[in-house]
């Protein structure tokens, strides 16, 4: 079967007879959610180790239904402006998004790397127990809710600008970095509201005023220091043109967000 082929009808039979493919391009102009999700899933289960998808414009769920027994792995890259839920449930598999991204980007992502080149949207993360996701630039209201970690997985979301409101919300685990790039102040409030887990960093300041009750402000100690230098230099490796100075950001003042009680609401429903 021809690559050109693929931006036609496309089998699950066809795609497990055919030999394996290293790469795929698919124009997805024509596309809905379902038929190209159904193709991505068809790919991924042929061998497929790449796809490229262009021209998206909206089609929402991409990444979600690639779990297989087999721990099968593929990287997605994206050209356009994918639609919510982007990598929900994402198993293990790397997208890689040339432009920005819309809601949901992560939704209870269990393993696996996302990266975004532009912005993204709301609750980005939420309720994400693994893998990684780097955002270039910022992010919409409620990153982070409810992110959690489960066994030996912890989630990671590195943001190059800053965020919206309620960042952290009701967070239980993981780790968050704002790094406010070109001078951006953090002016999101109700940071960390109900937050029992898992720690924000972020370069720069924040008053006591935008964080919730519940959360300790901080400056960052040595192992703080070394989780953040970790990730800092896994972010500059994503966006190699953006021409970071990790040192440089890295002397910046930096605080941490952590909660002050694993069970900040435990008095309303205990005695």
């Amino acid at each position: 079967m021809a690559r050109a082929q693929l931006a036609g009808a496309w089998s699950r039979k066809e795609a497990q007879d055919d030999e394996i493919m290293e790469k795929v391009e698919i124009d997805t102009t024509d596309l809905a959610t379902r038929e190209l999700n159904d193709r991505l899933r068809d790919l991924m289960l042929a061998g497929t180790k790449k796809v490229v998808l262009r021209n998206v414009c909206g089609q929402r769920y991409i990444g979600t239904r690639l779990y297989s027994p087999e721990h099968r792995k593929m990287e997605i890259e994206i050209f356009g402006t994918p639609g919510n839920d982007l990598g929900a449930f994402l198993f293990g598999h790397k997208i890689i998004v040339h432009g920005n991204a819309q809601d949901g980007v992560g939704n209870t992502m269990d393993a696996g790397e996302i990266v975004i080149e532009g912005r993204a949207g709301d609750v980005l993360g939420f309720s994400m127990r693994g893998g990684k996701i780097f955002v270039r630039e910022s992010v919409g209201y409620r990153a982070a809710l409810h992110m959690k970690e489960y066994e030996d997985k912890r989630p990671v979301l590195v943001i190059g600008g800053t965020s919206q409101d309620f960042l952290g919300e009701y967070m239980a685990g993981g780790i968050v970095i704002l790094l406010g790039l070109g001078g951006k102040s953090h002016k999101g409030n109700f940071m960390g509201t109900g937050m029992h887990g898992g720690a924000i960093y972020l370069c720069g300041t924040v008053e006591e005023t935008q964080v919730g009750s519940q959360v300790e402000i901080s400056p960052l100690d040595e192992v703080d220091r070394e989780i953040v230098e970790h990730y800092v230099s896994e972010f500059i490796e994503r966006f190699p043109e953006l021409s970071l100075d990790k040192e440089q950001i890295l002397k910046n003042d930096w605080i941490r967000l952590s909660p002050k009680s694993k069970r900040p609401y435990g008095k309303l429903y205990a005695y």
